[in-house]
Parts: structure tokens; sequence; C-alpha cells
């Protein structure tokens, strides 16, 4: 971990003593902001070790942070098409449920009557059909009219309209027309779940009316769940669809989900954050949609520039390090780093060829920032 600056006096003095106890000879001094110097008895106070950039293979572990969701199509709002009242349910929040499976019951005397309006316009298609029947005999020996011919098939196939409108209204509330006999006229009828899942949301109680646009209950197929994390911008690139990445949770750390990267999305927002989508590659009952986790994408063996963790100092939320300009004088410069991992940190900024301090970088930004509040 980069270690973040805390000035004070006595850790400064700790590390290069008072100015007032030392001979001229000893005294070093601030050329700027940047940049500072040391004596050589400083230098070994703080055991001071320059060096220079290495080519090493680093694991890069890009960590992420997200929570579970749901795609749209494993959520599943449930209405009644053509209103009525909730006359039962024993759904709850939480409860499985089975495709097909009735999971309310609704009443209203609309459906009365659209089981009526289907039985009256199935005995009038009958006896339309043979009135056909008997009309095109007729006409085959000219008994009747072409006219009257057409009246009677034009009064079926109106007929025929008629009822496969009202099969598909009886349709919408759950009803098999061809199972519909007189006297078996029921004021309510039967909601089935479409999915196999859980019930997430009930919306109702028993006696309220509901609109057609009213939300019932609210189903959840959960075997697709996905886990949707966060990543900064800069990180983008680093991401394909198909890589694996480990998710946990911070009830169970210990606790690893293999998940796969599906899809990647290709707007970022004001913060400067994209999104990621994952799917978990075996589905655990315990994972719920909500659930905040964690996650962690690793890059193997990737050959990139590198100094020791302890070269690399941070001070207001940058990076710097500090460059060798002469003996025992050094420069403060701002670098750009990525992962730090096996005690090394990988280092964006090109600093071939530079003289590094490798070791005493932490001291020598105490004494830097130190010297700047004295003045």
């Amino acid at each position: 971990m980069k270690k973040y600056l805390y000035i004070t006096i006595m850790s400064a003095t700790a590390f290069f003593g008072c100015n007032n106890d030392k001979p001229k000879d000893e005294t070093t001094q601030t050329l700027n902001e940047n940049e500072v110097s040391l004596t050589q008895q400083q230098a070994k106070n703080i055991n001071l070790e320059v060096g220079g950039v290495a080519f090493s293979n680093l694991n890069e572990t890009l960590k992420l942070q997200g929570k579970i969701d749901v795609p749209p199509q494993n959520l599943v709002s449930v209405s009644i098409p053509l209103g009525g009242y909730l006359k039962s349910t024993k759904m709850l929040p939480g409860t499985h449920v089975n495709k097909g499976q009735v999971i309310a019951v609704m009443e209203d005397p609309q459906y009365i009557q659209l089981q009526q309006d289907y039985l009256n316009v199935n005995n009038k298609l009958s006896y339309a059909a043979k009135e056909l029947a008997r009309q095109k005999e007729l006409n085959i020996s000219k008994a009747n009219s072409d006219k009257t011919l057409q009246q009677a098939e034009t009064e079926y196939n109106n007929l025929q309209i008629e009822q496969n409108a009202l099969i598909e209204k009886l349709k919408l509330i759950n009803i098999n027309a061809a199972q519909l006999k007189s006297g078996k006229i029921s004021k309510s009828v039967n909601v089935y779940s479409p999915i196999n899942g859980y019930v997430s949301k009930v919306n109702v109680n028993i006696g309220k009316y509901v609109t057609p646009s009213d939300v019932i209950l609210e189903l959840i197929n959960p075997t697709d769940i996905h886990l949707n994390l966060t990543i900064f911008e800069k990180d983008l690139s680093k991401i394909k669809v198909g890589q694996h990445v480990l998710a946990y949770t911070n009830v169970d750390p210990a606790k690893k989900y293999d998940t796969e990267v599906i899809l990647i999305s290709h707007n970022v927002s004001e913060g400067g954050r994209g999104e990621v989508h994952c799917h978990f590659e075996q589905y655990d009952q315990r994972l719920m949609p909500g659930m905040y986790m964690n996650a962690e994408l690793q890059f193997g063996n990737q050959k990139v520039q590198t100094l020791p963790e302890d070269a690399v100092v941070s001070f207001e939320g940058k990076d710097y390090v500090f460059e060798e300009n002469k003996p025992l004088n050094f420069t403060m410069v701002e670098v750009k780093v990525g992962a730090t991992a096996e005690g090394k940190t990988a280092v964006v900024t090109d600093l071939k060829a530079k003289k590094i301090v490798v070791k005493g970088a932490y001291s020598l930004l105490m004494k830097l920032k130190n010297a700047a509040e004295d003045e």
C-alpha cells in the first residue's frame, strides 16, 4: 500500500535533527517547492538508496464493487388485463412459485358476461352453420336467390369473427373456451405464475379492485441473475467479454463465486464510471437481487515498468517519485501508477534511464513538505 503523508514537526526532526544544532557545513537547503537536498549524514540516517526502474512480470488485480441484478426478462409483473377484484391469494414476498401455479383468484361481473356472450354466439353460430348448409342446397336447385345465400354466408362469417374475438378475450382471463359449457359459468378466474421463481412484491390486498394497468404481484426468476459491477473509465480498456471475475460478499468474503463478463457498457456516467455485467457460473440461492458484492479481476504475467513499493509516495491524491538530479539533490516528480503486487508498483510514466530514490522516499517527502511549512 502507498504511504500517505502525515506531516509533524517531531517526525521530521527525528530523521533530520534540528537545524539550530547543526554546524554550518551540515545545513541543507530547499531549492524550490519540489526540490530537496540532503547532507551525507541525513542520507545515512534514512538509509537512502537510489536505483532505477525494472521490467517485471506483475500479476495485476483490479478490485471492483457492485450489486446483484436481474435481467428484464427474468423480472415479471403480473396483472389482470381486464381488471377485477382480488378474491384471494396466499402469496407473500419470498414465496417460491412454480410455472403454472395458481397465485391469485380474481372475480368480476364482466367475467360472467364474457362467458355468457361466448355461449350465446356459439349457439348462434351452430344455427347459422345449419342455415348456410340449407341455403346452399336450395340455391343449387334454384329454390332461393343468390342474395339469400350471400346473406346466410355473411351472417355465418360475422358470427365466426365474433366467436374468435370472444375466445381471445377469455384467454386473457385464463378461461379455455373449448371447455366452457352452459351451466358451468364462473364469476371468478385464476391467475397463474408464468415462471419458476419467487414473489418479490405483493402490491394489492384481498377485496381491492385492480385496473388492467395495476401490477398485482412481481415475480423474479433468480436462475439467471447477474452481477452489475462499477468500473472507472481508466480501467475500462483492461476488461473484455469472456474474462473470469471472482466475486464475494462482505458477509462471507472467504466464499468466492466464479463469474464471467458478458457485457460491458458503452457509455460512461458523469462521474467517470461505467458498468460491467457478469454471469454467475453456478447459481446459489443465498445470492439475492440487490445484494452488494466485491469482485476481483486478475491479469497475469504482464511485463510492466516497476519500482519498489516504497519508491512511490502519495500526497494530496497524487503519486510521486523522487528523481536524483545530482548527488544528494532530488526533485519530486508526479507519476501515473498501476497495480501494486508482491512489493512492486507498476509505473505508467516513462522513467527509463532515470535515477530514482527506491528507499527513503517517504522521508524525503516529509522533509520537503515540512520545509515548505516553515518558510
